[in-house]
């Protein structure tokens, strides 16, 4: 066994259990149905395939060796992990218009939007995840291979091309969250004539809080997609397996960031598992901002 399948095959494991966790607790719980919670149970639906598909990717290569079977677990990692990266831009595009358009956020055009973001970033993925599948593969040609065989050299650029701009996107929308938020922090200090601790406190904290949500993207994807790019098929292996695992921590990581800080969910936990609370416990209405 390599060593390095298995570090894949354990990440996958635990990202499946901590995602599955976050989609019962969110189909568990009515009150949870808001599009702000629509978005984060995406997200954990596609790391939950992308930790499923790690898992079947061991097994196959190690019990069922099949050419069929290696274009079908590949392109279904392809199809999940986009579908997660999309996930985590349409959050970020939900964060700046709950803040930006404070007042008409809470309208059936925003539900409408979140709704055909959705669908677009999971019909993109699904695309994305087809292409390897339908022939835009390397089996016949090796000399077409990429660091990530069977998919090509003109695969993996696009793929890291997408994600390039997914992160430029996201990077832009949380500099102007960030502006939005001490503008918003800086009239409320000056309403009350002076600027109190607590205005420096809570701007130090969004800003905090949004360079490690935003840090964290980055160094889990950033060295694997900048590798496939400049990387060679002929290198050894093993440098694609050391950016490729920690690239996988990113969906390990996206439930404790976007779901189990939250207080409607960690309540909803307690209903789950301790019956701490009563089933038809009510929750207060929160923005996407504080997710």
């Amino acid at each position: 066994l390599n060593p390095w399948d298995v570090m894949l095959c354990v990440s996958g494991t635990a990202i499946a259990c901590e995602n599955a966790l976050v989609v019962a607790i969110i189909c568990y719980s009515p009150a949870l149905r808001t599009p702000m919670f629509v978005l984060v149970g995406s997200l954990a639906t596609a790391d939950l395939l992308a930790g499923l598909g790690l898992i079947l990717n061991f097994v196959f290569q190690y019990v069922v060796r099949s050419e069929t079977v290696s274009l079908l677990t590949v392109g279904f990692l392809v199809a999940s992990f986009a579908a997660s990266v999309s996930s985590l831009l349409a959050i970020t595009v939900d964060r700046y218009l709950s803040l930006y358009n404070a007042l008409t956020y809470y309208s059936e055009r925003t539900v409408l939007c979140i709704h055909t973001m959705l669908a677009g970033a999971w019909g993109v993925s699904l695309c994305l995840g087809l292409l390897p599948v339908l022939g835009w593969n390397c089996l016949h040609d090796r000399a077409a291979c990429s660091v990530v065989r069977p998919l090509t050299k003109s695969n993996v650029t696009l793929l890291s091309a997408s994600f390039f701009l997914i992160f430029l996107i996201m990077l832009h929308l949380y500099i102007e969250i960030c502006k939005i938020v001490c503008r918003h922090a800086h009239q409320i200090a000056l309403q009350q004539h002076f600027l109190t601790a607590s205005h420096y406190v809570a701007t130090k904290k969004g800003v905090s809080t949004l360079t490690i949500i935003l840090g964290t993207f980055g160094a889990s994807w950033l060295p694997f997609a900048i590798y496939c790019v400049v990387g060679d098929p002929d290198y050894p292996s093993v440098y694609t397996y050391a950016t490729l695992l920690p690239a996988t921590y990113n969906s390990m990581i996206n439930p404790i960031i976007y779901a189990y800080r939250n207080q409607e969910i960690q309540k909803s936990m307690w209903v789950l598992f301790c019956g701490c609370f009563q089933a038809k416990v009510s929750f207060r209405s929160r923005s996407p901002s504080d997710v």
